[in-house]
């Protein structure tokens, strides 16, 4: 399998749902639907006042924060950052369920774990991880981590009751949520299209978008062919000249490992 070089700015999102520290913090009071804490540093230290956003106090569903806490209430929270000039801010819904966090907080990256398929929606996949606490779902399969594959629907490549084994992107205390790939733990179908580079191959048009066509090469090898490529005369869309579905011929221009893609030039019309 081949191993990209890490976006910096997917990383920099990554650390930020990284766990961060737990503290022991007391209710002061709600400023609107935001939950405001005093830390609790020991004695005879000024308590710095922290925040906890609504969306950060629970993962149950509630009108209020007041509905979960009462003034004067200790409880323990996870500290996500400093905003609003330095204020800093806490999730306690990171630290609602202790098993839950546990559980989490065992996950390294690129541990492969194995459970089962419990719901296949168009937006991605639940599953039931092996291990975690009873009535709870925790992990989640996100569509472009279901398989290397152009798929329509995660239907297409797993069903609900599936036994499945994945490889753990991420575990996130404050969405009590694991985020795992199929796709990390398949050879990437490129490696093996590589050398194809400079052929001439004929497939099927997958996907007319406004700029271009894509194009079925092989098993899992979608190229994309530019409008540019498709013809000299000024046209709109690639729809006015073919179908999808339809043949057509091109040359591999470009094999990119490390952005998963391939270009494609002209090399004949549609067929």
């Amino acid at each position: 399998m081949s191993e990209s070089a890490p976006d910096p700015r997917l990383q920099s999102l990554t650390n930020q749902l990284l766990p961060g520290v737990v503290r022991t913090v007391r209710v002061a009071g709600f400023d609107g639907s935001d939950v405001l804490v005093q830390l609790v540093d020991g004695e005879g230290k000024k308590a710095e006042i922290g925040r906890i956003p609504r969306h950060e106090a629970s993962m149950r569903r509630t009108e209020h924060p007041s509905e979960l806490f009462e003034v004067g209430q200790e409880i323990r929270a996870e500290e996500i950052g400093r905003w609003r000039e330095g204020q800093l801010h806490l999730s306690a819904r990171a630290c609602e369920i202790p098993a839950l966090r546990a559980f989490l907080l065992a996950f390294e990256r690129g541990q492969v774990v194995t459970g089962t398929v419990s719901a296949v929606h168009n937006f991605g996949v639940f599953v039931h991880v092996d291990g975690e606490p009873e009535g709870l779902c925790t992990g989640f399969i996100r569509v472009p981590d279901l398989t290397w594959g152009w798929i329509s629907h995660p239907s297409e490549a797993v069903e609900a009751g599936q036994r499945i084994t994945a490889e753990v992107i991420l575990a996130e205390t404050r969405s009590g949520q694991v985020t795992l790939s199929l796709k990390a733990l398949q050879e990437d179908p490129l490696i093996r299209f590589a050398d194809q580079v400079g052929r001439v191959l004929t497939g099927p048009i997958t996907k007319i978008v406004p700029f271009g066509v894509f194009v079925q090469l092989a098993a899992d090898v979608v190229g994309f062919l530019h409008l540019s490529e498709l013809t000299d005369q000024p046209v709109e869309t690639p729809d006015q000249l073919v179908d999808e579905g339809g043949l057509i011929t091109v040359k591999v221009t470009e094999v990119d490992l490390q952005r998963h893609r391939v270009r494609l030039g002209a090399a004949g019309g549609a067929v």
